[in-house]
């Protein structure tokens, strides 16, 4: 959500995804703006009262997009071939990218190649209507679920390689708070959202590896 980001963290590495305004799907993103401003991430991230599941997952989604699309938009200059040769997040975790239809055996590239990559298949899934509706009456597809686990799967990579590689530099931007929060908001709502049970179990794994414990030690997620 924009209001998390300060001015000169405006860059975005991706064109930002908008939800048209005067869209239900606008209502709620303002509903869950609203509800995070007051500070309760808790209570930002639950399902609002009579609202559709596909379509508040839809919502967010997009925001988890948004948000780390400026994040990352940040970090571009310290993110590179050189710096960063291998997409990894620690020792223990190293991604190699496939999308099942322009690259489909992985292939092992750097950080910044990779979350090309990675934001442009995201970018073109929200920007697929019969994927992520936007108008009001058109069903979700049968597969929206399996589509959605999938894009925040692969968003949360994006978290990790900030925190492990990149943490250092995010702090000399002094938005360590912007990420902070964000990633938060990020690990309540898998963690809340039952239908994202599965997205959920395999993220709070990852948290409790060597990376995370480290970020809480040295209080990054204060």
């Amino acid at each position: 959500m924009s209001f998390l980001f300060s001015s000169r963290s405006s860059k975005t590495f991706k064109p930002k995804k908008n939800i048209p305004e005067g869209s239900h799907q606008y209502e709620l993103l303002k509903h869950a703006e609203a509800t995070l401003g007051s500070g309760n991430l808790r209570q930002a991230v639950m399902l609002p009262e009579g609202e559709d599941l596909n379509e508040w997952i839809a919502v967010n989604t997009v925001d988890f997009f948004n948000q780390i699309n400026m994040l990352y938009g940040t970090i571009t200059e310290f993110c590179t071939e050189a710096s960063c040769p291998v997409m990894s997040a620690g020792p223990r975790y190293e991604y190699h990218w496939a999308d099942g239809t322009n690259i489909k055996k992985p292939i092992k590239c750097s950080a910044p190649k990779y979350i090309d990559y990675l934001m442009t298949w995201v970018q073109d899934q929200l920007d697929d209507e019969t994927l992520f509706p936007s108008k009001i009456g058109v069903p979700f597809p049968k597969n929206f679920m399996s589509v959605a686990k999938t894009i925040l799967k692969r968003l949360f990579r994006v978290y990790a390689h900030i925190y492990h590689q990149h943490f250092d530099s995010v702090m000399q931007l002094q938005e360590e708070a912007h990420l902070n929060t964000s990633f938060k908001h990020f690990i309540f709502f898998v963690q809340t959202c039952r239908a994202l049970a599965s997205v959920s179990c395999c993220l709070l794994e990852k948290c409790k590896s060597v990376f995370i414990k480290t970020v809480i030690t040295q209080g990054r997620l204060s």
